[in-house]
């Protein structure tokens, strides 16, 4: 089994900034791409940022500039720091990772979320 668990959502002010985190945990072999995807209210799930086990990363045009995806392969984590805030930026903060099981299966794992409102 491998559980993604995301932390670090909340509310912020217009400009603020936050840091979330997703740690994968269980029978985890290795990791390949791990990303964050968002989900809006009335709107379809889209792409944040991606980032591979050796550390290219791919961003949105919405978010290049602002927002940065790292990660720790020893600790089997990702992190999206979020900076210059915006209204536009709320929604629903999914981490996703491909993921190899000890069991040499390869999953696409999602976490349940993190919710981000930005507002003043």
């Amino acid at each position: 089994q491998v559980q993604l668990v995301e932390s670090g959502g909340g509310l912020v002010q217009p400009g603020g900034s936050l840091r979330l985190s997703c740690a994968a945990s269980g029978s985890i072999f290795s990791i390949n791409a791990m990303g964050w995807y968002r989900q809006a209210p009335g709107k379809e799930r889209e792409l944040v940022a991606t980032i591979t086990s050796g550390g290219n990363t791919n961003y949105a045009d919405s978010v290049k500039g602002r927002f940065t995806i790292s990660r720790d392969n020893a600790k089997n984590t990702v992190y999206l720091q979020m900076n210059s805030l915006k209204p536009e930026d709320t929604a629903v903060y999914y981490c996703n990772a491909a993921i190899i099981t000890r069991a040499y299966y390869a999953i696409d794992s999602w976490g349940k979320g993190t919710l981000v409102t930005v507002s003043s």
